[in-house]
């Protein structure tokens, strides 16, 4: 089992409770996923952002609507939150969020860890076509936060 890892830092010229604000709302995600993944969230909303919230939710890959269920494991505010899926296209998907007040800004990091099903095959499609999507999926995020926190 290969476990890869992706990591995003991004700098927010506002304050940590503005950006945690806006993080700790799963609403909100629909606004950082390309549209081409038709993120939509099937838990009722508003959502509670705590220790073992369930968030549901579908996306399409390559053509097929996926279900996806993820569960907040640790949720530290205004400084950290960590979703784990439960369902979904990964066999592993653990992503760390955290927050760093650094007086004029905020430093925003993500890790995600995460293991693509079917073994060796899994290994050649993370080559060919999962890794680029996912840093591209995470390059769109940053752009639209560039833009949300102007």
């Amino acid at each position: 089992m290969k476990v890869y890892t992706l990591k995003s830092k991004q700098k927010i010229n506002k304050s940590l409770k503005e950006v945690f604000d806006f993080f700790k709302s799963p609403e909100n995600l629909s606004k950082l996923t390309p549209s081409k993944l038709n993120f939509k969230i099937l838990t009722p909303t508003p959502i509670e952002m705590k220790n073992g919230q369930l968030i549901d939710y579908t996306i399409n890959i390559l053509g097929f609507r996926v279900h996806w269920r993820t569960m907040i494991t640790s949720y530290l505010e205004p400084h950290e939150f960590v979703d784990q899926q439960l369902i979904g296209p990964y066999s592993m998907w653990h992503h760390k969020h955290t927050f760093e007040d650094k007086g004029d800004y905020v430093e925003m990091n993500d890790e995600v860890n995460y293991v693509i099903p079917f073994g060796v095959f899994g290994r050649i499609a993370h080559y060919l076509y999962v890794k680029k999507e996912l840093e591209g999926i995470f390059l769109y995020r940053t752009k639209i936060i560039d833009k949300v926190f102007k």
